[in-house]
């Protein structure tokens, strides 16, 4: 059978595609995405798919979508933003390349994302400042946020956030109406009934070093306390990681603005 000549030079321009990079797929799973979805595609939670087994060419796509942001997700279009075309390439044949997960199977959190510097503070009602409070209508939760000195200070000055700042939040469910809706103060917040558990983030000198490049906020670590003020059990800083990473540019904190004004306010 005869070709069309221009059909003929069309194929011969063509660039081969390149093979991925397994060994280099491999080593980026490993530091990076291993913190969610596993080292070898067992995610390490019920919430985070498995991704051993799955097809490159789909890995691939949603990576791509994540990454120009046709796909929308707040933790990992925070990671796939950083991936190289290699990287995209790379990972999903390396997940691809694995034998498929079982429904039960999970990964251990990597070691340097499962411990955290920050601690409870305690007597944080004498020392720190409130600053802000935020309704969350899909969880039917309330959360009031507090500052230490440190963050207050920098704030202020408006200066980013330093090492010794710390950021803590009480978490709240709410009072419900007949129809199970939030019941709202007459300040437009929703008023608390009991208290869930404590979300933190404070930062100090060497936090940050054990932690992936393509997590790292920085010097900042995270923490979930529960009720009874002690680390909640099966809490992944990959995850807040990933989500804070974006906000490099106003100290990796959803909440500068209103803490700056509450400072300047004083």
């Amino acid at each position: 059978m005869k070709y069309p000549v221009s059909l003929i030079a069309l194929a011969l321009a063509a660039p081969l595609a390149q093979a991925a990079d397994l060994a280099a797929g491999k080593a980026k799973v490993e530091t990076v995405c291993a913190a969610c979805h596993g080292a070898n595609g067992a995610s390490v939670g019920d919430a985070i798919p498995n991704l051993a087994g799955q097809k490159s060419v789909y890995l691939e796509n949603q990576l791509k979508a994540l990454k120009d942001g046709s796909r929308k997700h707040q933790v990992m279009g925070a990671i796939a933003a950083q991936l190289s075309a290699d990287d995209i390439a790379n990972v999903a044949a390396f997940f691809a390349a694995q034998p498929g997960a079982a429904g039960t199977a999970k990964s251990a959190f990597l070691p340097n994302l499962a411990k955290t510097g920050v601690s409870f503070p305690e007597g944080y009602r004498d020392t720190f400042t409130w600053y802000h409070t935020i309704n969350f209508p899909a969880t039917k939760q309330v959360r009031y946020y507090y500052a230490n000195p440190a963050a207050m200070k920098a704030a202020k000055e408006g200066k980013d956030l330093p090492n010794g700042a710390y950021l803590f939040a009480e978490v709240y469910s709410t009072k419900l109406d007949a129809d199970k809706n939030p019941i709202k103060g007459s300040n437009g917040f929703f008023v608390a009934d009991q208290l869930l558990f404590y979300t933190a983030m404070a930062r100090d000198s060497g936090w940050g070093q054990d932690i992936p490049a393509l997590l790292r906020n920085d010097e900042w670590n995270y923490a979930v306390f529960t009720g009874a003020k002690q680390h909640r059990p099966g809490v992944n800083q990959a995850e807040c990681l990933a989500c804070h990473k974006p906000l490099d540019k106003v100290s990796y904190t959803f909440t500068l603005k209103e803490l700056a004004t509450v400072a300047n306010a004083k």
